[in-house]
């Protein structure tokens, strides 16, 4: 029997063997010791194997009795290698498999906590008082929007004027600021007695200035100040 087959068959503590088997953590914990073992153990052989290339290699034809020994012992080494390699793929689907196994057991326990847990919860209520717990929920909320209809609301006293009177009285007001202010404006005194015809015309600009306004600026100021001193000389 190999050791591994020792391991898996004799290897748990008698307190496993007394309860019926070993538990899902004291099978993982073995399962990583003998991947571990199994890692050094791949180790070792790969160490070997070089050691061997080495040896073939320094002997050659030289010795070729001792270079084919060595590379037999090579090959017995890739073996056990490549055996050890199978059995560490077959451990690890199995460490992962209880590892999802004890995964899976321990979730449906809690799940069974919880489900025990709403039962519980659940024991002391009932349906038809919750019905009516939220039949006056929904009843208050109806409340609650009707008052706050009725707050935002404007007040109905603000809506007894008519706004198309109110523009009418606008526009009046506004009217009379502008007949003021035309009342206000001061146009230039007008000549009491009529102008005689003299030779030559007067410039229409000036006569333009007595009753309107002045003439264009880019006539020179003194130029007016001598028409309107001759103007005032004729017309007294």
């Amino acid at each position: 029997m190999s050791k591994i087959s020792k391991f898996f068959k004799g290897g748990g503590s008698a307190a496993s063997k007394g309860r019926g088997g070993p538990s899902p953590q004291e099978a993982l914990a073995r399962l990583r010791e003998t991947e571990e073992m199994l890692s050094k153990k791949q180790e070792y052989l790969e160490t070997r194997i070089e050691r061997e290339l080495a040896v073939a290699r320094q002997h050659g034809t030289k010795n070729k009795r001792a270079a084919l020994q060595a590379l037999k012992r090579k090959k017995r080494y890739e073996k056990q290698l490549n055996q050890i390699d199978g059995t560490l793929s077959t451990i690890e689907f199995q460490r992962e498999a209880l590892e999802n196994s004890h995964t899976n057991t321990e979730v449906l326990k809690n799940m069974g906590y919880a489900a025990q847990a709403m039962k519980k919860v659940h024991e002391n209520m009932d349906l038809n008082k919750i019905d009516d717990l939220m039949q006056d929920i929904t009843e208050q909320q109806d409340v609650a929007q009707e008052i706050s209809d009725a707050i935002s609301n404007r007040a109905a006293f603000g809506d007894e004027f008519d706004e198309d009177e109110l523009m009418a009285e606008l526009e009046e007001l506004e009217q009379e600021e502008l007949n003021k202010g035309m009342r206000d404006v001061r146009l230039p005194s007008v000549p009491s007695t009529s102008l005689p015809s003299r030779p030559g015309k007067m410039p229409a600009c000036h006569f333009t200035f007595l009753l309107i306004k002045p003439c264009s600026s880019t006539r020179k100021r003194a130029e007016d100040e001598d028409e309107m001193k001759k103007l005032a000389a004729w017309a007294s």
